[in-house]
């Protein structure tokens, strides 16, 4: 076996590396695992693209499924199941120090220290920082669960980001039986959101401009798709709504286009006490016009969040080993790159070339 790996590393903008680095001795409560598959998440694009306002370079990746190849010592998921070499797992890709103001309000997924370990350079020990590479280090500081034997590979790579926090943003805007919701985006977060608000009995408007991302979203569960390039404009888009919900409008929206201005689209989609959640709008400096009278005249609440509370992962798993197999997830991956090729998956993935790319180490 050898006693070295490869780390994928952004030297500047749009121009990867690959380098190799010895692998580490896990300290005590550490993990050291070897990288089953990672998944291209729409915000490594933006960090490739130099668009990120706090990442400029440093080992890339966060979304995987990691087999333990070593322990530091007795290590425990949170969960508190026992983990062995050779157990599958997925990390949070932020730390949670429970040292910071933040974590004291039991806020963890706004942990000061979020970032301490994720996108440093894969010179500083133990190199292996980010997922687009052979190994993965796992700090005790991170959540970690094991990941259930009936939870099918490619979709438990992505339950550390999309999933997840779905599943909070969802909570946070207390959808449930009964509701309308409009969710803005068929990406893997839109995806994501419409299976889970089926799951809690919601009917489901999915909107987007690409056909074949609404053939996915109805075998996600979307009830209805409103297609942009058929209604062209935000009134008619408007109308359309309004006719699927008895002229009421939505009860609920959920934005994951990274469009700013789809926000403003969202409050005339929703009806009197809308709750909206945002949460594909990540990337500071972009602008779009608002107009606020139309949230406040309706008492809309507005919800933004970023990241997850950590133990939203247990649940993601959770929901994929009862859902899993009702749901297309392990195909929402439709092309995947050797780790030499790691530079031709951001650029694909970056050009729209393929929806979502995974990474599967040699």
């Amino acid at each position: 076996m050898s006693n070295t790996g490869t780390v994928g590393y952004l030297a500047q903008p749009e121009s990867t590396e690959l380098q190799e680095y010895e692998l580490p001795t896990p300290k005590e409560g550490d993990l050291l695992t070897k990288i089953v598959r990672a998944n291209v998440c729409g915000s490594e694009l933006h960090i490739w693209r130099g668009e990120h306002p706090l990442i400029r370079d440093g080992a890339l990746g966060h979304e995987a499924l990691c087999r333990v190849v070593e322990t530091g010592g007795d290590v425990r998921d949170n969960a508190g199941q026992e983990l062995e070499d050779g157990d599958l797992v997925v990390p949070a890709y932020f730390a949670t120090c429970n040292e910071c103001v933040r974590c004291g309000r039991g806020q963890h997924q706004y942990c000061e220290n979020a970032y301490k370990y994720w996108s440093r350079a894969p010179g500083e020990w133990p190199h292996f920082h980010g997922t687009f590479a052979s190994h993965y280090y796992i700090h005790h500081d991170q959540y970690v669960y094991k990941v259930p034997e009936d939870v099918d590979e490619t979709a438990a790579a992505a339950a550390n980001c999309a999933l997840s926090q779905v599943l909070n943003g969802l909570d946070a805007i207390a959808v449930t039986q009964g509701d309308t919701v409009v969710i803005q985006g068929a990406g893997g977060l839109g995806l994501n959101a419409t299976a889970v608000a089926t799951e809690r009995g919601a009917e489901t408007i999915v909107v987007d401009g690409v056909a074949d991302r609404l053939e996915r979203a109805a075998e996600f569960g979307a009830d209805h798709t409103v297609n942009l390039n058929e209604f062209e404009t935000v009134e008619a888009r408007e109308e359309r709504v309004l006719e699927l919900t008895d002229g009421l409008g939505a009860d609920a929206a959920v934005e994951v286009t990274g469009v700013p201005a789809a926000i403003d689209e969202g409050f005339q989609l929703l009806g009197n006490g809308g709750r909206y959640l945002v949460m594909g709008n990540i990337i500071p400096g972009k602008e779009a016009k608002i107009d606020p009278g139309k949230a406040v005249r309706k008492s809309v609440e507005m919800t933004t969040m970023m990241r997850y509370a950590p133990w939203y992962l247990r649940e993601a798993l959770a929901f994929l080993s009862e859902h899993g197999d009702d749901y297309p997830f392990g195909e929402l991956v439709d092309a995947e790159y050797a780790l030499a090729d790691l530079q031709d998956a951001l650029r694909d993935s970056a050009n729209r070339n393929v929806t979502r790319a995974a990474l599967i180490p040699e």
